[in-house]
């Protein structure tokens, strides 16, 4: 684990921007004009994903991926100039909140400047052509990292944008060698003390048909030696399998309780219901009462929750990561979550659950509880993910305690409490 990785990054709420899709415009310059709108919804850490300029060669769609990068030093026009970058950087400070960029390491674009100055720096297939090693990704060339000077050329990059930015979130970090991040990580503190490195670890089959091939693939126990965050992809499978009906609630919640003893005392993942690589939330969870469930519980759970922009509307399109694509914030369909993610958000900031024994169960088929625990001082959360009035059972002694959500009492009566098909955190 990162050593020196705060466990209030627990607290902390981080909000995803795909610049060329949140606004018409598709400018840094309306993001910034948004800062009071996102900075009210508690979040903390604003991510905004690759801000560099798209190669021009096997793009997909209309404008391309923005993963397919051309020059890891300088900023896409589209969205603006350095200094409307930094001014945006700027203003996110202003308002006590933080900046970073996506790194996008792994691979570049066909075309792109490293491809031109650096061929010797990239994987060649046996033909000796410039190819990469997973096949649908058809719009990149793969770099290798076996080459020391590479390293040099992108710790510099880092260090470069770390003057500006205050961390750097690593796309498919896995398949690069974690003593590269090791290093990386190490340089860029002495420029951005405290940085913050999230990691988009990657999941378990993608791992196995990896390394099944002779490739690097790193574990998220591996990861947390240079990042202080990795997705939760390790149990997001378990997720999708009960919004299939292929698992139950028992097998995602003991999925999750995995993560108590198999990482290391301060590891903090990023919790999330959707991003950009993943449906909506609200395309596969319609009816929004339940929705305001699995949002409750993703902030309730150990670690940083994600909003990925249009989140906070119940959105359920997925914006294209290749075409113009915008946000749909005021459509038929939208709902404005934004007071009950404000109020998580606060709830959030309490010092339970930045340091706390989290446990979650399944309480029926339908139904989670979950709770933190330290200090005599404990917190269980009580997620219903269907309409109906039902008796939970909760670890909690028998008595009337506070529910932070909801704002009034609910009395716990033989080990149980009457959940009306709402959402509870109670608190003793």
């Amino acid at each position: 684990m990162a050593l020196n990785t705060p466990k209030s990054l627990r607290n902390q709420m981080m909000y995803q921007v795909f610049v060329r899709n949140y606004s018409r415009e598709g400018t840094f310059a309306q993001v910034e004009n948004d800062l009071d709108r996102i900075k009210a919804l508690g979040t903390d850490i604003v991510w905004l994903m690759p801000i560099h300029p798209i190669g021009e060669k096997n793009r997909k769609g209309t404008l391309g991926s923005p993963y397919a990068i051309s020059d890891y030093r300088a900023v896409n026009p589209e969205f603006g100039s350095l200094d409307d970058f930094k001014s945006l950087v700027a203003a996110i400070h202003a308002k006590g909140m933080k900046c970073i960029i996506d790194v996008v390491y792994n691979h570049t674009a066909p075309d792109s400047v490293l491809r031109k100055e650096h061929p010797e720096w990239f994987y060649h297939k046996p033909d000796g052509s410039f190819g990469n090693r997973v096949g649908d990704w058809t719009d990149i060339i793969d770099l290798d990292y076996s080459n020391k000077e590479l390293w040099r050329y992108q710790i510099d990059t880092l260090k470069t944008w770390a003057k500006i930015v205050d961390g750097f979130r690593c796309d498919v970090a896995p398949l690069i060698p974690i003593e590269f991040w090791e290093q990386a990580r190490a340089e860029v503190e002495l420029v951005r003390p405290g940085a913050i490195w999230l990691s988009e670890s990657v999941e378990p089959g993608f791992i196995i048909y990896m390394r099944s091939r002779g490739l690097t693939a790193l574990s998220d126990s591996e990861i947390y030696r240079a990042f202080d965050l990795s997705y939760d992809y390790d149990c997001y499978g378990e997720l999708k399998n009960y919004f299939y009906g292929k698992g139950t609630l028992a097998d995602y919640a003991e999925a999750i309780n995995r993560q108590e003893y198999t990482y290391p005392d301060n590891y903090v993942k990023l919790r999330f219901l959707e991003n950009h690589d993943q449906t909506r939330a609200r395309f596969f969870i319609p009816d929004i009462d339940v929705l305001k469930s699995w949002t409750a519980f993703m902030f309730f759970q150990k670690g940083m929750p994600l909003l990925y922009a249009g989140q906070e509307k119940a959105v359920s399109h997925l914006p294209s990561l290749f075409d113009k694509d915008t946000v749909i914030w005021d459509g038929e369909e939208t709902v404005d979550l934004s007071g009950l993610i404000a109020k998580l958000s606060q709830i959030k900031r309490g010092k339970l659950f930045a340091d706390s024994v989290y446990r979650v169960e399944a309480a029926g088929e339908n139904t989670l509880t979950a709770s933190h625990e330290k200090d005599g001082e404990k917190a269980v959360g009580v997620f219903p993910f269907k309409k109906e009035t039902s008796f939970v059972p909760v670890d909690l002694p028998d008595g009337v305690y506070s529910d932070l959500l909801g704002g009034d009492k609910k009395e716990v009566f033989r080990g149980g409490v009457i959940c009306s098909g709402e959402a509870m955190i109670l608190h003793n």
